[in-house]
């Protein structure tokens, strides 16, 4: 399996590892990535995931692997409304309902689906050698999985239309438009990725999961009234945790907390 999983303490590390042809993506991530988020969902030992592409293949993912003669091809409506059902057609959706974050370490170039994926993630830490493309436009096809409508929604209509047209947005402007959260030398990446990760890991997990519940449902929700209410509700169910009690009394004691998860 080209989709590499490695779990250090709290920590899940996903790496898109088809270095030959710049970490490409397949089919076989779509299934990756549903079994291992499956997996990381039931695991109450992961807090954190954090996703990137194989650093020898020199990019985050290069999107569609267009040598393939079957690249972007449905196979007709009957396996297309088929394949519909299936949550692997819908990766990037995977993350937004993967109860856990989920962090972009986007170490090279996110083509294609490669950056759809890195956008439908809940945090990007970016590296000098980052860029973002869409290329889909100019091959015929548009950007899937939402890929335009993302952008322009977390940076304005014009910016999503500017990288569905086939513009590059390299790291640094991403980091200025607040696509990127962290924008950091190449060589620091893994390093930084690794502390925001482990500050995360840190936190009360259910209170961690349900500000992720509340941002990405909130997102959707029509006016801030009805997105506040929502919010009291996994306010009360976090005031009744043992993690919220840890947290109060190591306050009010000077020390570290030691949370658990209930």
């Amino acid at each position: 399996m080209p989709l590499l999983a490695e779990k250090k303490g709290h920590i899940l590390t996903l790496t898109l590892s088809r270095p030959a042809v710049r970490n490409a993506w397949d089919e076989d991530y779509n299934e990756g990535l549903v079994a291992e988020l499956n997996k990381a969902t039931d695991d109450d030992d992961v807090r954190v995931v954090i996703l990137t592409g194989d650093e020898s293949g020199g990019a985050f993912s290069a999107g569609a692997n267009l040598k393939k003669a079957n690249a972007h091809v449905t196979g007709g409506a009957k396996q297309f409304v088929k394949k519909l059902r299936r949550p692997r057609m819908f990766p990037a959706n995977l993350l937004g309902d993967f109860p856990k974050p989920v962090i972009a370490s986007v170490n090279g170039y996110a083509i294609g689906v490669g950056a759809i994926i890195s956008l439908a993630c809940d945090l990007i830490v970016a590296s000098d050698k980052s860029e973002w493309r869409l290329p889909q436009v100019a091959l015929g096809i548009i950007p899937n999985y939402g890929g335009g409508t993302r952008l322009a929604r977390y940076a304005g209509k014009g910016m999503g239309m500017r990288l569905a047209m086939g513009f590059p947005l390299k790291g640094e402007e991403a980091y200025r438009l607040g696509v990127a959260q962290w924008y950091v030398p190449h060589a620091e990446l893994k390093a930084k990725t690794q502390e925001i990760a482990e500050h995360i890991a840190a936190l009360p997990p259910l209170a961690v999961s349900l500000t992720k519940e509340s941002i990405i449902r909130g997102m959707d929700i029509s006016n801030l009234q009805d997105a506040s209410l929502t919010d009291a509700y996994r306010f009360m169910v976090l005031e009744m945790s043992k993690d919220k009690d840890e947290a109060h009394k190591a306050w009010r004691e000077k020390r570290k907390p030691k949370f658990t998860g209930e």
